[in-house]
């Protein structure tokens, strides 16, 4: 990714010190985020610093470098990284892979190479899903499952990227997704750096958009899937899923083959994370003088799931860095 010229990775380490773009604070400021040991890597993930499957992954397996290169106890480190996010399945593939390190070198070497295959398979996802794309498509999103979600290139957004840079005229509907506003604060974010398209849309607006025949297609990202096909994403998915099937409308997954999860039968034995409520009651954005402000937006108590589970029957295909399949066909990315 390019901000102003540079060239930015959403997270990576340097010596001892992991760093990381800093994502709460996007749009209104770009700030990099610094964490000197494992304990502060892990509560950049749990309050969500960063966030996204993939970055998480990444974070979550130099985290565990860190605890190696400190003489920590290692294991004591892998339960505490672990119990920061239950849901994506990114994070338990990092800490269980650096976790088999022999030495520090071993360590760090294990985690830069979760993160250089997490940006590869990304840039993998969007070439085999740029053709699907037509010209002068209208694409719907939810949440975000580009760069920032990801070390580099995203997975949703990697296939609408290629097309792009292919030339396709293309037009994108980022809902702006309640509690955190992923899509409104970062999705959009991103799609104006890449000068691609885009409306910012309500959350509930988006059934009324695909019933009127404003969307071609749907392409979400993933937190985990199960053996079976069945999806966890953030929360609202399920539904767009639904609607997009009533309405015809190809609903696609794109994710790494490193989020299936294949010991989890189906979508029912998907820890869903339940956050505070705060993240409901009230919301943060820049007044007119730039200057970010905190305002509470009810005085009710509120219920805060971070995800929901979409059934396979609602997917019409999953977009990984091997290839496209139906839910059904994930079994044969096992071995591969």
């Amino acid at each position: 990714m390019q901000i102003q010229g540079i060239n930015y990775k959403t997270v990576w380490m340097e010596g001892n010190k992991v760093r990381m773009i800093d994502q709460p604070l996007l749009p209104h400021k770009f700030e990099i985020h610094e964490c000197k040991d494992y304990k502060e890597t892990a509560e950049a993930i749990s309050t969500m610093v960063v966030r996204g499957a993939g970055a998480i992954g990444a974070t979550a397996g130099y985290a565990m470098a860190q605890a190696f290169l400190a003489d920590e106890n290692i294991e004591e480190a892998a339960r505490y990284i672990q119990n920061t996010r239950p849901t994506a399945q990114n994070l338990f593939y990092a800490v269980n892979k650096v976790l088999k390190a022999k030495n520090k070198e071993e360590a760090v070497k294990i985690a830069e190479q979760i993160a250089n295959e997490d940006s590869e398979a990304c840039k993998q996802i969007g070439i085999n899903g740029e053709p699907i794309i037509k010209d002068n498509f209208k694409i719907l999103t939810h949440c975000n499952a580009g760069w920032l979600g990801f070390v580099d290139w995203g997975s949703a957004l990697s296939p609408i990227y290629q097309a792009r840079r292919n030339n396709k005229n293309l037009f994108v509907y980022v809902d702006e997704t309640r509690p955190r506003l992923q899509g409104a604060r970062l999705t959009a974010w991103e799609l104006k750096n890449e000068n691609i398209p885009h409306a910012l849309i309500a959350d509930n607006a988006a059934g009324y958009y695909m019933r009127k025949g404003d969307v071609d297609m749907v392409i979400v990202g993933a937190d985990r899937i199960a053996a079976n096909g069945d999806v966890a994403n953030k929360i609202g998915k399920y539904e767009k899923a639904v609607v997009a099937k009533e309405n015809n409308i190809p609903f696609y997954i794109a994710a790494p083959t490193s989020t299936i999860d294949f010991d989890c039968v189906s979508g029912e034995d998907i820890p869903i994370e339940e956050r505070d409520q705060e993240e409901v009651l009230f919301v943060q954005g820049a007044d007119d003088k730039g200057q970010l402000q905190k305002v509470k937006i009810s005085y009710s108590k509120a219920k805060n799931p971070a995800f929901d589970i979409t059934p396979a029957k609602y997917i019409t295909g999953i977009i990984t860095e091997k290839g496209i399949c139906k839910p059904e066909e994930l079994i044969k990315w096992k071995n591969m």
